[in-house]
């Protein structure tokens, strides 16, 4: 499964750009596998994310920004659903994986 996060590289807002960069970052940081899509050098690829995000999604923003996350060609959110699931501890859930195994360490 690759995680796609539909990017703008030349968005002249701070604001998308740091959500953006904060959402690649985790996702670097956590060695989760990603693909980024740059929507302003791809118009299909701008359309394809368009037309697959969730009608409600729609409704609620007029015209959603980037960041938006897809697990394959499956909806995972947009930048508030992912800063909520990392403040949850929910972020594998969120983009639907199975959760890293937790390392432990055992003293001999």
């Amino acid at each position: 499964m690759v995680i796609k996060v539909y990017v703008a590289s030349s968005s002249g807002s701070l604001v998308v750009k740091k959500h953006q960069q904060a959402v690649v970052s985790f996702l670097e940081a956590n060695r989760i596998s990603f693909q980024e899509v740059d929507i302003t050098m791809q118009e299909e690829q701008r359309l394809w994310m368009y037309n697959n995000i969730p009608r409600e999604k729609k409704l609620e923003k007029s015209n959603p920004l980037p960041p938006q996350i897809f697990n394959e060609n499956r909806y995972c959110g947009d930048y508030e659903d992912f800063f909520q699931s990392k403040e949850n501890n929910t972020v594998f859930t969120f983009l639907r994986l199975s959760p890293q195994p937790i390392v432990t360490i055992s003293k001999s």
